[in-house]
């Protein structure tokens, strides 16, 4: 026998049947797809935060590296100008010496102070001589201003606190450049946060909206991995 028709009642029932049915498949589809989004959040975030960390933890040991450079540096630097002092002092008390001797006409006291002259001295010495200082009001007023008269222990410490210079600047842009790494990491972090607590609500939309938060601050730490400088 043919099935009898349903009536409207069962009709009306097998259609919501259908309708939930659909309802359930459209739910379990949109449940994937956020599901998806954010497993593929935490994906690209956990690689760029082990790559950002990585940097930090590399422009942090170049800065601790540099800035101590700098500070031993900046030591043999002060240490060589206290050298080129104490050579100075030698060198007038010697000059100030022979000086006095030769006021008092002294030839012997002469000798004796000229053969204190340290080789540097001497030669600038020699050069004033020629200079004839007895007779010659342009003459310079000794020989620690001649230009024959070097102090290589003060060239060294310039050159040593020019390169401390350098390295200290280096120092400061590296611990700069860890800082900004560092807070890369932090809204990786957040994405991270956002991500994983979107799982534990039950509306999608809050979900969605946690996923595209998170995705914007994805976005603004991929510009920031960019443009930051790379560690060497």
């Amino acid at each position: 026998m043919p099935d009898a028709p349903l009536t409207p009642g069962e009709m009306e029932s097998v259609m919501a049947e259908e309708a939930a049915g659909e309802e359930e498949r459209i739910s379990r589809r949109g449940d994937r797809r956020i599901s998806i989004i954010e497993a593929s959040l935490l994906a690209i975030v956990a690689v760029l935060a082990a790559l950002s960390g990585y940097a930090a933890a590399r422009w942090s040991t170049d800065s601790s590296d540099l800035l101590a450079h700098a500070s031993a540096e900046r030591t043999l630097g002060n240490a060589a100008n206290v050298d080129a002092l104490n050579t100075l002092n030698f060198d007038v008390t010697a000059f100030n010496a022979w000086f006095a001797a030769y006021v008092a006409q002294n030839q012997t006291a002469m000798n004796v102070a000229a053969r204190r002259f340290t080789p540097n001295f001497k030669n600038a010495f020699e050069a004033w001589l020629l200079t004839s200082p007895e007779t010659n009001p342009t003459a310079p007023p000794g020989p620690t201003y001649m230009p024959q008269y070097k102090q290589p222990e003060k060239q060294h410490a310039a050159a040593l606190n020019a390169a401390a210079d350098r390295d200290y600047e280096a120092g400061v842009k590296a611990g700069d450049n860890s800082d900004s790494y560092i807070l890369i990491t932090v809204y990786l972090a957040t994405v991270l946060f956002l991500a994983g607590i979107g799982s534990h609500f039950a509306y999608r939309r809050i979900r969605y909206a946690l996923a595209g938060v998170g995705s914007a601050i994805l976005v603004l730490a991929v510009v920031l991995l960019a443009i930051s400088p790379k560690p060497a």
